[in-house]
């Protein structure tokens, strides 16, 4: 029964860092990833990279999370230069919906 108690108390905390991990990013800040994939479900932006870290990439990606915390900013650099954005909204099971321009 102990080990059942523990368990459900690890199980526990293990989903309320994973809930927290969508929030832990403060709104209009631009942050920088190697890899954007809209189709994952749930979708989760990653570790994110300093602008040294992904500069040297061909190509990254600039993740501005809006004030709401439900609408995400997709910036595609190429070659260091911005090459598109996209918006998306972040549903409640955690994937994307692209937004309109």
């Amino acid at each position: 029964m102990r080990f059942l108690f523990v368990f459900f108390l690890l199980f526990l905390s293990g989903f309320a860092n994973a809930a927290s991990d969508t929030h832990s990013f403060a709104p209009d800040t631009s942050y920088y990833f190697e890899h954007f994939d809209p189709q994952l479900k749930p979708w989760r932006p990653g570790q994110d990279l300093n602008l040294e870290e992904v500069f040297k990439n061909y190509q990254y990606y600039e993740i501005r999370f809006e004030k709401s915390g439900r609408e995400i900013q997709v910036i595609r650099h190429i070659q260091n230069r911005k090459e598109g954005g996209d918006r998306y909204r972040i549903r409640e099971d955690g994937t994307l919906e692209k937004s309109a321009p």
